[in-house]
Order: structure tokens, then sequence, then C-alpha cells
């Protein structure tokens, strides 16, 4: 559904030091399945040879029109028989070309006659970027439906530090997977929850659990690639947040209850991926516990049911829960059902080592609440998070 595998991709590179890092660009697109062909302008040839390029894609490399033998439309058919068109760099030069109608090189001849959409990642440095011709051409593509990128912020070529920076390929690979994306969740307000929370004892020592968020981010990561608006609420993780997910972090299941009541009134659905604890010390030490050799005894007290307040608050949202169980799997999960109010629960046998908690794949079992069971088998998290939003999406349209 957001896949790139047999998707034609024409990559121009314009005349920029960045060329260098469009080499491993190509090379990911190609290891997503992607037919890459790459196009070049010849100021771009300067910085990387297009034998490169060609032993990275397996397929011939145009930079001029007319000294190549075979290129006398291949500016007409590249850019109306591909899936897309990605420009990277895209140099200041290159911009102002294609915003105002030049076509003189081969790169350029290319956008006036490609039909697809185009990806556009500028990379320059910082005062060319944040020069105001080169603002306003940007702006002028953007009307005219280019898709532009944001150029990182860091250690430019020049030496200084600033705006302009050539993206990292794989988050222009993952832009990529959102363009070609079918968007069946488009104009949904998704709310997700993700990964442990921890309950002090003391200063230093907490009380947690074994999640470590991945299937959380996994459904935030399929939910933005198909088009809905994401909003994560992720306790503490190792996890490097979704790109253009709004992801906002918690510690403890009070600061996870407070922040998902506060988004929930705005959400179309929301699902619970967060192992959120049931239980906290009934007191937090000022000061850490020093270590005397004898038993201690710490008091817990239970902590808010969220997901049951979800439940009791329910409205026209959809709400999915989880549930990780160790014994009566399913029967524990119905009847978590029953008592949150949920229209889907997603169950998963966490005693098992090779899925589940920290395991990159998972097998689950999807039980609706008039008990209609499906048995998603061992697969990656990523392929189990669409599973779970082809449920979502379902009962969206029902």
């Amino acid at each position: 559904m957001t896949s790139i595998n047999g998707k034609n991709i024409v990559l121009g590179i314009t005349g920029s030091i960045a060329a260098y890092k469009s080499a491993e660009l190509a090379r990911q697109l190609k290891k997503e399945g992607a037919t890459v062909k790459v196009v070049m302008t010849e100021n771009a040839t300067r910085f990387v040879d297009p034998f490169t390029f060609e032993t990275l894609t397996g397929n011939r490399v145009i930079w001029d029109m007319f000294s190549q033998p075979g290129t006398s439309i291949d500016h007409i058919s590249l850019g109306q028989e591909s899936d897309l068109v990605i420009i990277a760099p895209a140099t200041a030069n290159s911009l102002a070309k294609m915003a105002h109608g030049l076509g003189d090189d081969f790169v350029s001849t290319l956008i006036l006659a490609t039909t697809c959409k185009i990806l556009l990642c500028p990379a320059m440095d910082k005062e060319m970027f944040m020069n105001g011709l080169v603002q306003s051409n940007i702006l002028k593509l953007k009307e005219r439906g280019f898709i532009v990128m944001e150029p990182d912020e860091g250690l430019l070529a020049s030496g200084i530090v600033g705006v302009g920076r050539f993206p990292d390929p794989s988050i222009i690979v993952e832009k990529t997977r959102y363009i070609l994306g079918d968007h069946d969740l488009n104009g949904l307000k998704l709310l997700i929850t993700a990964g442990p929370t921890i309950e002090y004892i003391d200063p230093v020592r907490v009380v947690t659990n074994r999640s470590t968020g991945k299937m959380g981010y996994a459904l935030a990561r399929a939910g933005w690639r198909r088009g809905a608006d994401v909003t994560l609420i992720s306790g503490p993780t190792n996890l490097d947040p979704p790109e253009w997910v709004n992801t906002v972090n918690v510690e403890t299941a009070e600061e996870m209850y407070e922040t998902v009541m506060h988004y929930y009134k705005e959400s179309d659905a929301v699902i619970k991926a967060a192992a959120v604890s049931d239980y906290r010390p009934k007191k937090k030490a000022q000061d850490k516990e020093k270590k005397n050799g004898k038993p201690i005894a710490i008091e817990m007290s239970p902590t808010v049911d969220i997901l049951k307040e979800l439940g009791n608050d329910k409205g026209e949202r959809i709400l999915v829960g989880f549930a990780a169980e160790t014994i009566d799997h399913e029967a524990n999960a119905i009847d978590k059902i029953k008592k949150k109010n949920l229209d889907l629960i997603v169950v998963n046998d966490v005693s098992r080592e090779d899925r589940g908690f920290a395991s990159d794949k998972n097998e689950v079992t999807i039980i609706d609440r008039e008990g209609n069971r499906e048995l998603i088998p061992l697969m990656p998290k990523l392929d189990v998070a669409n599973r779970i939003l082809d449920r979502v999406s379902a009962l969206r349209k029902s």
C-alpha cells in the first residue's frame, strides 16, 4: 500500500557538492525495488561520474540531449512514463530554471515535459538558501504543485553551520513512500500511544516494563504513510521519532493520561499500543534510597485506566486496544473489549521470545466487538501495523 517496489523513479542530479550523497539515495531506492533512472546536468558530472550511477541502478545515465545516442525524446518519455521525479540535490540555479519555465539542459527540459509528481530536495549554502530570490522561487514552485523538502540544518560545505544541508537519503526515501502511497486514511486524525511508562521509586530507581515502543512507532509510521494526521504519544524508548509525525514524549502513567486526554477530543481514531504501568509506588522518595542489605517493601497504588476512561467517552471515535497476555489470551481480550468499550483489540502472546516485546516481528490476533477473530501470522511489525490499519480503514468506511 505504501511500497516503492515496482515504481519507476527518475532521479535528477544538479551541480552541487551534495551530488555524492545522491549515490546513496539511488542505492536505497533500488534496494526498495524501484526502477531508478538517473539524469544529470553537465555540472553534476563534474562532482560525480555518471558511471557511478549506472553501476548502482543498472540503467543508462543521461546528461546531454545531443551528444549521447538515443536521447532525442527521452526528456519527454521519462517524465511521462515515471511514477515520480526526484531532483536531489536541487541547486539555486535549477530551482530558478524550474520556477521560470526554462529548459536549457536535459534535466530542466525533462521537468517541463513531466506529468507525474515532482519532489525537490534543495541543497546549498545557508546564505544562498535564505536569499529572498531563492525563497521566492521555492514558493512559486510550491504554488505550482511541486513538492519541496526542507533541507537539514548542520555543517555545510562552506564550513559554517546552518540550514541548507542535503537531507538524509533515508528521509527522502520515506517521503517518497508517502508521495506514492494510496492515502486511504487521508483526513483521519489518528492518536497512537507507544512504549512503556516509568514510575519513580526515588530520583534514580524506577518501576517499568519490557515494552520498547516498536509496535506503536510502526503504527505511527504506517498511518502517516497512508495519509493520516498522526499524533504519537510515547513513553521512554530508544527509537527515533517517525519523520513528519507529531511526537509527544511522556514518562509516567499520569503524564500519559493527561497528554492522551488533551489530544483525545480532536481524534477520530485512537490506538492504545503503549504498555502503561498498572501500579506505581505510593510514595516517591526525595533522595536516593541507600543500600543497607535488608529487604525493602514498596507499597504500590493503581494508576488510572486510560483505555477505560477513553471507552467511557468514546462517542463516534474508533477505539483500538492491545492485550499483552501470557495465558487465556483470547478470553482476557474479549473481556477487555466489553469492559472498555473497544471496537478492536490486538492480542499478542508476550511469553514468547521470538515476537512481541523487543522483537522486530509480531504475531497477533485481532478481535472485534462481535467476537470475530483474524489471526495475523508472524511478520515484520510494520506489516502488522498495516493489517491493523486496514481494519481501522474498514471501520471508518462503514
